[in-house]
């Protein structure tokens, strides 16, 4: 009797270890099923704070460079008509505008200069058209200058006075005083001036950004026989002319230096006095 009481004490110590064992590797089970969850909202935190994951938006704003382009050209041609002809049909098909004509003649030449504006697009094509036939440019001086740094630098400046200005509007909104309202206005005022200024200066860079000046000059050597075109009755008078010129010159500078004649007048009468006594003596 004894040994099967010990023997069913004994069994429920065992059931109670077992039991206690598969409650602890339950446990153990529930924290691993729990733990996955945990995992992913980590991973998830991971993403959203990581900056190699998911980087921040950047916005590049690309700024187009501001170039002012100028040229001037100078040559030699045999025909000054058909060479302007050229110009001009350079000009129409390029859309540009000639702004300036002039021409002039010397001894040895004559020559035509032109100012054209033309399209900074299609300054390149410009030139080529100009250059076709020339064998040889006296002068051909092309230059681009790079004014972005200006141009952002007066657009920044502008941006600044404009806010300022809103900013003092809403204070003569707000303000009372008669004192305090004269004082903004004149603030206001001086801004303003500020802006217009430049405005202006912004719109002189943008118009010699769009817009390129182009010298060209063009010349024309004149030959000998063609200067030598006047008649012998033409150049006998303008001979007699020339005389009669340097005549007038001769007696202007005569009457100029009437004061030495006037004493070499008296000194030879007096030299003659005295020469007839020495005669009668």
């Amino acid at each position: 009797m004894r040994q099967l009481f010990f023997l069913s004490i004994f069994v429920l110590i065992l059931c109670g270890c077992s039991k206690s064992y598969e409650a602890e590797t339950s446990a153990i089970s529930i924290e691993a099923v729990k733990l996955p969850p945990k995992k992913a909202e980590a991973s998830s935190y991971d993403k959203d704070s990581d900056p190699v994951a998911a980087p921040p938006v950047k916005i590049k704003q690309e700024i187009e460079q501001k170039i002012i382009k100028e040229a001037t050209l100078r040559f030699e041609t045999d025909n000054l008509e058909n060479t302007f002809n050229q110009i001009q049909k350079a000009v129409a098909n390029n859309k540009a505008r000639i702004i300036n004509d002039s021409e002039e003649k010397d001894y040895g030449t004559i020559s035509r200069n032109l100012i054209v504006k033309v399209p900074s697009q299609n300054f390149d094509r410009f030139i080529s058209g100009v250059s076709k036939g020339v064998s040889y440019f006296e002068v051909k001086n092309i230059s681009a200058e790079d004014v972005t740094a200006e141009y952002i630098d007066l657009t920044s400046r502008l941006k600044t006075k404009k806010k300022l200005e809103e900013r003092y509007l809403e204070i003569l909104k707000k303000a009372n005083k008669v004192s305090e309202i004269l004082e903004i206005e004149q603030q206001i005022s001086t801004i303003r001036e500020e802006i217009e200024a430049k405005e202006g200066q912004l719109k002189y860079l943008e118009s010699r950004v769009s817009e390129s000046t182009i010298t060209i000059s063009f010349y024309k050597i004149i030959p000998e026989k063609e200067g030598v075109k006047i008649s012998y009755g033409s150049k006998l008078w303008n001979a007699v002319k020339s005389g009669f010129y340097t005549l007038s010159d001769l007696l202007l500078s005569l009457l100029s230096a009437w004061p030495f004649v006037i004493l070499f007048v008296v000194f030879a009468y007096f030299i003659r006095k005295r020469l007839k006594r020495r005669k009668k003596e």
